[in-house]
């Protein structure tokens, strides 16, 4: 496990989706260490240091997890569900970035303290563009709380 900082950690399980938002990132020097799992399992072991991520030292806290809800495995609101219920992970800024626009799915997000929820836009222009705002905002303006 690296324990160096991490800005952001991608869960995505689309590969295309998730070399954009890297680009993204990358081309605005947005984040200097980002972390893509695949699943929503991968992301909760790597979260809490369990599965190939398990490591005698605490894991490596992002600054911001981009999660994604249609997932295999273990979805997105069951990600999200799992950091908010466990202290070490309780105020983790989350973003909610999918395609879904189902009511129930922003309901449950922001019931689950999502501090936003975004669906991707379509077209390659819009969706960097997005995901340049939500790293500047996210990464360069917000003030986390203290550990």
């Amino acid at each position: 496990m690296n324990t160096n900082i991490i800005d952001i950690l991608l869960v995505e399980d689309r590969e295309e989706d998730a070399e954009l938002t890297m680009m993204a990132l990358k081309d605005y020097n947005l984040a200097n260490t980002i972390v893509w799992v695949k699943d929503g399992q991968e992301a909760l072991d790597f979260l809490f240091g369990t599965g190939k991520y398990e490591i005698s030292t605490p894991p490596a806290r992002p600054k911001l997890v981009l999660l994604d809800l249609n997932m295999p495995k273990v979805n997105g609101i069951e990600v999200l569900t799992a950091i908010r219920n466990d202290p070490r992970t309780k105020t983790l800024p989350v973003i909610i970035l999918t395609t879904s626009r189902e009511e129930k799915d922003v309901i449950d997000a922001y019931n689950l303290h999502a501090n936003s929820y975004i669906v991707k836009p379509v077209g390659f222009d819009k969706f960097t563009e997005s995901v340049k705002e939500i790293g500047m905002y996210w990464l360069l303006l917000n003030e986390p709380p203290i550990k």
